[in-house]
């Protein structure tokens, strides 16, 4: 331990956590792994600050949890980006309790009676960022971001059935997933962009013609980011600047997909600039280039 001069390593029974708030962990300086049976965590000058780390802390929060009769309460995981629900399983006290300090998301098998750890054997961890408790106290939401894809089918999600189609007596298809609507708008792009490659017949469809047109696709998103900021500077009412940034939002997504860029890409830009000041952000972005 001679090496880590700003942490403190304290022993617990085997059966206790370590509790942190969720990203907290570079404010902390935390380091999120066992020693020899320590759990190690980063010292702080106040004893309030030590005593959010206590096992009593987490007791007291996993006590708070309304628990089915045999210990459960569903657990849900979700995807911190795309807001996608990629699955959901059964959560008892030492599940959350290891989830909290391994962010790992972690549930418990009723089929084998243990704990397990999403990935432990894919290798597609769901890295939780945060934990939801509902307004009852009787679920939990892990907000994640998965490694890979998260059902055992190779399926991005496990939410892939729709019940519209089964009634209408359709194929399931594994790679359908319940969109929201910029994801839904990404997946017809998209598709527009795979057409491409087969024979064309009579007039494009203006996607397909600003997937061609680059000059087009990024006049227009000049033109419409100018509409945008007149609906500003001429007071006009709120419905005018959804329509206009509903344009900027289309437009600009033709453009990702020219590019090969994913909707959550950007979105994963944007969560972790979060905790960063605008003005660092772009002074790294010069020291960058």
């Amino acid at each position: 331990m001679a090496a880590f001069h700003c942490i403190q390593a304290l022993r617990f029974p085997s059966r206790t956590h370590v509790f942190f708030p969720i990203g907290d962990q570079n404010r902390y300086n935390i380091i999120n792994k066992k020693q020899r049976g320590f759990l190690v965590f980063a010292s702080a000058d106040k004893k309030s600050d030590k005593e959010l780390y206590l096992k009593s802390k987490v007791e007291t929060l996993l006590d708070s949890v309304k628990w089915d009769g045999k210990g459960l309460a569903v657990g849900i995981a979700q995807n911190i980006d795309t807001g996608a629900i990629l699955m959901q399983g059964f959560v008892n006290r030492d599940a959350l309790a290891t989830t909290i300090s391994s962010q790992k998301a972690t549930f418990y098998s009723r089929s084998r009676s243990a704990l397990w750890t999403k990935g432990e054997t894919s290798k597609n961890f769901i890295n939780v960022h945060d934990i939801y408790l509902d307004c009852d106290r009787d679920s939990i939401i892990y907000l994640g971001k998965p490694d890979g894809p998260t059902c055992h089918t190779g399926s991005e999600t496990c939410y892939y059935t729709s019940v519209p189609d089964l009634l209408e007596n359709k194929q399931v298809d594994g790679n359908k997933l319940a969109l929201t609507t910029l994801y839904s708008l990404e997946t017809i792009i998209s598709q527009r962009k795979a057409e491409l490659a087969l024979p064309q017949t009579g007039k494009p469809s203006w996607t397909k013609r600003l997937l061609l047109d680059q000059d087009l696709l990024c006049s227009k998103i000049r033109e419409e980011a100018d509409e945008l900021c007149r609906t500003l500077e001429e007071n006009e009412d709120q419905a005018r600047t959804a329509s206009e940034m509903g344009d900027v939002l289309y437009h600009a997504m033709v453009l990702m997909a020219v590019k090969g860029v994913k909707i959550e890409e950007v979105l994963e830009v944007l969560r972790k600039r979060f905790f960063q000041s605008g003005i660092e952000e772009k002074r790294s972005r010069g020291q960058a280039s």
